[in-house]
């Protein structure tokens, strides 16, 4: 990934919560017919490497988890993203010298796979997975809720799939190139504009705007 300096995020922890907070990743590969590119819902586990580690799993027809476990895989996390209008420039009306772009925050983690086909460890992801999403809820569904021989063969159709990263980088686009007064409007106008996908990146600017 192309990273210029002022946009560099290199704190583990940062990049981290990021990956929790915006847990589908696209898992690419070099696969028989090229590059394949998957969509999953992944855990972030700190275990004492220095990365950490993914896990998920993927249903036992998908061939990815029968790839080579020499071959690196990447898996790319996609944070707040925002279209920045050169209307939110407070130079605009200055000189006119504005144009726009794009915000956004994203994490790669680069490892190689590996696959788990312990059933135990498989549960005990899923169980992690359906504690962290439902959360929050009023009556948050938990895996032992559905009848025992329904999951015990729901697990004999999915793999599990563990990744320890060897790379992470993080890339946080938020206008820290722009002076001080355009970091201030952009801020106040994607605030105004006031969907979340705006707010999540007017608060972004703000982290970074000092």
């Amino acid at each position: 990934m192309y990273i210029p300096a002022q946009f560099a995020e290199t704190r583990i922890d940062v990049m981290h919560q990021l990956m929790r907070e915006h847990s589908l990743g696209t898992l690419v590969m070099l696969g028989e017919d090229g590059l394949q590119a998957n969509h999953i819902p992944f855990e972030i586990v700190e275990d004492g490497s220095p990365f950490g580690t993914l896990q998920a799993h993927v249903a036992r027809s998908n061939p990815l988890w029968r790839q080579d476990a020499g071959i690196e895989s990447l898996v790319v996390f996609q944070g707040a993203q925002a279209y920045i209008s050169p209307s939110l420039y407070a130079t605009k009306k200055e000189h006119g010298k504005v144009v726009p772009t794009y915000n956004y925050m994203a994490v790669h983690a680069h490892g190689r796979l590996r696959a788990v086909e312990d059933p135990e460890w498989v549960r005990g992801l899923l169980d992690r997975l359906s504690a962290r999403h439902e959360a929050g809820r009023e009556a948050p569904w938990a895996v032992g809720d559905a009848p025992a021989e329904f999951i015990d063969a729901l697990l004999k159709q999915i793999v599990g799939i563990e990744i320890e990263i060897t790379r992470l980088e993080g890339k946080w686009k938020v206008s820290q190139n722009q002076p001080q007064r355009n970091r201030i409007s952009v801020e106040a106008g994607l605030r105004e504009q006031g969907d979340e996908a705006s707010v999540a990146m007017a608060e972004a600017v703000g982290l970074r705007g000092g």
